[in-house]
């Protein structure tokens, strides 16, 4: 079970802010950067970046300050005794960089309003979305780096999936993010696991898939949907990733109680 005693997102404070319990709180406090601050770890004060998680464990020394300007963060302090808490693999009192800050915010900002309202399911949905926070944390606590252009990346990867038809060159996703396109093809696969045209690609078939399991466009129009300018350019690429023509997916579909799941390679 969890109770939660307080939990903020976008909690601002002067440059002079600091944070001083020397016997640490009874309980847990996670706490998310989102400007430069500095911690107390191993005995001495250390400063890091904004996008940082830091989780104090009860009666654990907390101190952190301002490092520069505002200081910003998301946090929550809360009792729990369920395992993915209490038997976490994450480090306490250590700060480490975030995968995905955004993603993390967006879930404070739903615990915010979780908790502001006793609603009948409000214990289950904290549970849910705590445990979905710790698995964000434990995510980013084992990556292996964090490049200095990993949050640009994310944001162009996010505009690729939601507006796959839009006509992406490499070269405008580069000016984007202020990089080379070599370089982009580069940390993006890195990162991603596919080119970032691959991701294009994906997306619009991802998307084709969508419109075709519905009776109400052809397949041009779905073509010119999904980004394609030519009927045949987008045939062929729809056959090659799923191994079906348009038409012949789309009749397969018909026929089923339930489309085939997205990640499904459909051969017929």
């Amino acid at each position: 079970m969890t109770n939660i005693f307080y939990v903020e997102n976008d909690a601002a404070h002067h440059s002079n802010f600091v944070f001083d319990i020397p016997q640490g709180h009874p309980c847990w406090l996670l706490v998310i950067t989102k400007t430069p601050a500095q911690f107390w770890v191993d005995g001495k004060l250390k400063e890091y970046p904004p996008h940082c998680a830091v989780l104090f464990e009860p009666h654990q020394k907390i101190y952190y300050r301002a490092s520069a300007g505002k200081y910003i963060n998301d946090w929550i302090r809360f009792a729990s005794d369920e395992p993915y808490v209490t038997e976490t693999s994450l480090p306490y009192g250590k700060p480490f960089p975030l995968d995905d800050p955004e993603y993390c915010h967006k879930l404070f900002q739903l615990l915010v309003v979780e908790n502001s309202f006793n609603k009948d399911y409000r214990e289950s949905s904290i549970d849910c979305l705590l445990r979905t926070l710790f698995n964000k944390l434990l995510e980013s606590y084992f990556q292996e780096e964090i490049s200095p252009q990993h949050y640009n990346l994310l944001k162009l990867r996010a505009a690729i999936h939601n507006n796959p038809s839009h006509p992406w060159t490499i070269s405008e996703m580069a000016k984007i993010i202020s990089i080379s396109p070599g370089y982009l093809q580069l940390i993006y696969k890195k990162l991603f696991g596919l080119s970032c045209m691959d991701d294009v690609i994906h997306s619009r078939i991802r998307l084709a898939k969508e419109y075709l399991r519905h009776d109400q466009y052809t397949v041009a129009e779905i073509a010119d949907r999904c980004g394609y300018r030519n009927v045949e350019h987008f045939c062929r690429q729809f056959k090659q990733m799923t191994g079906s023509s348009p038409k012949k997916f789309h009749k397969r579909a018909s026929n089923l109680t339930s489309g085939p799941a997205d990640s499904e390679k459909v051969i017929l």
